[in-house]
């Protein structure tokens, strides 16, 4: 396989503090909210978790830099922390507080940090056309930094993912599609929303390289993020990768799932990538479970020193709405 043994452990570290970040704004999402109102509470209005696709991000991102560009959608916090956005300006913007990344006024959905070039929005697959934009940039300084969009598996129904994707095979930029397979657009299966059964096989209409990756398995996004980066960096055009990942909670907090089948969840539970990495490291001799646990708790203490930070800082007052605006 030989991947690094430092890039391993870096991946389990980030898949691990996705996950439980995720985990912690689950209950202090619920804050206030008894009986659901998803106006009320400390972060209200809609919630989008990606408890379970930690894979995707944690397998590209190990191969890029601050230098690189990254493009999220709704569900963007694994690849946030992924890309090395700042933990606790991300959640003081998450609270809306004044102290957040867009100064309380973006929210989860419209997440900027600049220094290491992440953005998202809350558009299906708004995200692709800016990334292209990123990568002809790139181009044109002669950098061999590369553009990543991720995208769920809805969105390469989107008139975007076709647009961006031809120009990006034109030009033949150095830009990169992740496609997140959970399998539902909202509540959709894709079986019935779209016409191909893999997403990649899309990358030979544009003459552009395509990758699968199947069973939310982080080694192997890994290898094919490796490959794909590669090629990007070496100036021979776009890929699509599909990873085949696990949406563990709703669409939103408070999706009643109605849509689901009976255990689908605990059968995906079974599966976890991040216990499955964490018995991978420890049967290779990487690291010794109580080594890990050590590790789990500087993570953790993190994680909720940002949750602190961001309950602690101040709502912005009322007069800087006006404020950051185009007149």
């Amino acid at each position: 396989m030989g991947i690094p043994e430092d890039k391993l452990l870096w991946m389990y570290d980030t898949m691990f503090k996705s996950r439980y970040y995720e985990e912690t704004m689950e209950r202090v999402y619920m804050e206030g909210k008894s009986p659901f109102n998803i106006g009320a509470g400390l972060v209200p209005g809609e919630m989008h978790l990606s408890t379970g696709q930690e894979p995707a991000a944690a397998g590209i991102c190990a191969h890029l830099t601050d230098e690189d560009t990254v493009m999220s959608p709704h569900r963007p916090h694994h690849h946030a922390i992924a890309k090395g956005v700042d933990l606790k300006r991300m959640t003081a913007e998450i609270f809306g507080k004044e102290s957040g990344l867009g100064k309380g006024k973006g929210g989860h959905m419209h997440l900027f940090d600049p220094a290491v070039k992440f953005s998202c929005s809350g558009i299906v697959a708004a995200g692709m056309p800016q990334a292209v934009g990123t990568a002809l940039a790139a181009k044109k300084r002669k950098s061999d930094a590369v553009s990543v969009a991720f995208i769920g598996e809805g969105a390469t129904n989107a008139g975007a993912f076709h647009e961006a994707l031809n120009m990006a095979a034109l030009w033949k930029l150095p830009f990169i599609v992740v496609v997140e397979d959970n399998n539902y657009g909202i509540s959709v299966p894709k079986d019935v929303a779209t016409s191909v059964e893999t997403n990649d096989v899309r990358s030979s209409a544009y003459g552009i390289a395509g990758e699968k990756v199947t069973n939310n398995d982080p080694i192997a996004m890994y290898e094919a993020s490796e490959r794909t980066v590669e090629r990007a960096r070496a100036g021979e055009g776009p890929t699509i990768i599909e990873i085949e990942t696990y949406r563990y909670l709703g669409h939103f907090q408070g999706d009643p799932e109605l849509y689901r089948e009976d255990g689908e969840v605990e059968a995906l539970r079974k599966k976890d990538p991040i216990a499955g990495l964490k018995q991978y490291v420890i049967d290779q001799g990487f690291v010794t479970e109580s080594e890990l646990d050590e590790r789990e708790d500087v993570i953790k203490s993190e994680v909720d020193q940002a949750y602190q930070f961001a309950r602690g800082s101040e709502y912005p007052v009322s007069e800087a709405a006006l404020e950051d605006v185009f007149v």
